[in-house]
């Protein structure tokens, strides 16, 4: 994993200008940018570890956050996320002692060939979906195939990861899709969890001040206020639990031949993944076609 963060950091050094320290742990997430993927609940948590590395807290692990992907071009909310990561990581670059923990890196133009050069080297993979609006999944296999610890809700492809290479080895967090129903029947409040949470409150206060926007309470207004309104995706919902799992991370990390041990067993337990298998059930259960016999000429 250090040859392939090494290599990936000078790639995108020489191409993008961009720079991490390949010794830290590598935290990914990159995809479509959309707000039920919840690249802003990543942004939240980020936040929360500015401020616990300003007040000295003690259990930190020094990462990087690698962020990538698109938007819809007409996806207004979509496109201030992206610019929430940029503005995060400019405040953590001016800080001197927050930069020495902790930083965070959005890859610009994100396709395949790029993807080809951020998965072996990640080491934990972003998979963080309200619970019940993930189709399917495939960034979340390819992170994992290649070694990457998964980060996430119980939501596609990764209830079928979890199963394969263990609850032991996937740091679980969230609602159900079933709970995630139930809440917004019985009505949603999410400002009752901001209330109940200080460290929640603290960070959306401060991103609401303008401190991410050189004094502009205006530019991050309209995604504070959604969150605080609606949150339709239930990001302050799961952001406890969220926050919880990242600890758990962070306690692993510390224990290099334990991550290892992980790492290589999910990528040893998910053969099921492979396109030889798919391609296979394919076949037999929705084409119905069998194998023909190749003549010798």
């Amino acid at each position: 994993k250090l040859a392939n963060k090494t290599s990936l950091s000078a790639h995108l050094k020489i191409r993008d200008g961009l720079d991490f320290d390949p010794a830290r742990l590598l935290d990914v997430q990159v995809k479509r940018i959309h707000e039920y993927k919840r690249q802003h609940l990543n942004v939240l948590h980020i936040i929360t570890e500015i401020l616990r590395v300003r007040r000295g807290a003690p259990d930190i692990v020094p990462r990087t956050y690698l962020l990538g992907g698109k938007s819809a071009p007409g996806y207004g909310m979509a496109k201030l996320i992206i610019r929430l990561v940029h503005a995060v990581g400019e405040v953590i670059d001016r800080d001197p002692l927050v930069r020495n923990v902790l930083k965070v890196v959005f890859v610009p133009n994100f396709n395949v060939k790029t993807g080809q050069r951020i998965y072996p080297a990640a080491e934990l993979s972003e998979q963080i979906s309200t619970a019940g609006k993930e189709a399917s999944g495939t960034g979340n296999m390819k992170l994992s195939l290649n070694g990457a610890l998964t980060i996430g809700t119980l939501d596609g492809a990764n209830i079928e990861i979890r199963e394969e290479v263990g609850a032991e080895n996937f740091f679980l967090f969230g609602l159900t899709a079933e709970e995630v129903k139930a809440k917004k029947s019985g009505g949603y409040y999410p400002r009752q969890y901001v209330d109940n949470d200080p460290e929640l409150r603290e960070a959306l206060d401060l991103l609401a001040s303008g401190y991410f926007s050189r004094g502009d309470r205006t530019m991050f207004a309209p995604l504070v206020d959604s969150l605080l309104g609606w949150d339709e995706y239930l990001v302050l919902a799961d952001f406890r639990a969220y926050a919880r799992a990242q600890a758990q991370v962070s306690q692993a990390y510390a224990n290099p031949e334990a991550w290892t041990r992980m790492s290589i067993l999910n990528v040893a337990r998910m053969g099921k993944f492979s396109s030889d298998r798919s391609i296979a059930q394919y076949c037999e259960e929705i084409w119905h076609a069998v194998p023909v016999p190749m003549k010798e000429r």
